[in-house]
């Protein structure tokens, strides 16, 4: 429950450059291509597809969203290690928000999202500085649709993946290309779930103060 209003109270915070609110979260990827050939649309006819298809492996696609700012960036990965997801931190660290005082970052309970990923992936001072960096925010258990970046997972997933895609190189083109779409449009999640809203909605959730004395 504490960890729910937490999150809430840092979505109703206003925009800070110097502290960004940065949601990160990853999911498989299966490579799949086709065996016979797609035919394309004729007139008065949709494309056709063959149901039959070839796996070649399958890769992880990790997605950084900062929702205030409508800027997200994806980095495909063959693996979903604690390597993976610390090379992902230092990117967003170094590259992206080098000025930033502190990211305040969103994260669900996997356990790669730890700090440990820092200390077994870099030098021990390059881990310290990069995690003195970072004020970690986590979702509650089963709840990592506190995570704005699952929605916009589900949006990349409906927009760009819901098709035969056989290769990482060919993968990540196309995850680019929507990438580049949508911060040009600066596409951000219009969230308006607040603690009070959870205190009445979620009611069940919190402990009760009624028998309590002063």
């Amino acid at each position: 429950m504490w960890r729910m209003e937490d999150l809430l109270d840092l979505y109703m915070q206003p925009y800070d450059e110097a502290y960004p609110v940065v949601c990160i979260d990853e999911r498989p990827c299966q490579l799949i291509g086709h065996i016979q050939l797609s035919e394309p649309p004729q007139p008065g006819r949709p494309a056709r597809e063959d149901t039959e298809f070839s796996r070649h492996g399958a890769c992880s696609t990790f997605l950084m969203f900062e929702p205030h700012a409508g800027w997200r960036h994806a980095l495909v990965k063959a693996t979903r290690t604690k390597r993976d997801f610390a090379d992902c931190l230092r990117y967003v660290l170094n590259e992206k928000y080098a000025s930033a005082s502190k990211v305040r970052l969103v994260l669900d309970n996997l356990n790669t999202h730890t700090p440990a990923a820092l200390y077994e992936t870099f030098p021990f001072p390059e881990a310290l500085r990069l995690m003195k960096r970072i004020e970690w925010h986590y979702t509650p258990l089963h709840g990592s649709w506190l995570n704005m970046v699952e929605i916009e997972l589900a949006i990349l997933v409906n927009q760009c993946l819901k098709r035969r895609i056989d290769n990482i190189d060919r993968l990540q083109k196309e995850i680019a290309a929507w990438e580049q779409e949508r911060n040009a449009q600066r596409a951000i999640v219009q969230w308006r779930f607040t603690p009070p809203d959870a205190r009445i909605k979620l009611k069940h959730l919190y402990p009760s103060h009624e028998n309590t004395s002063s």
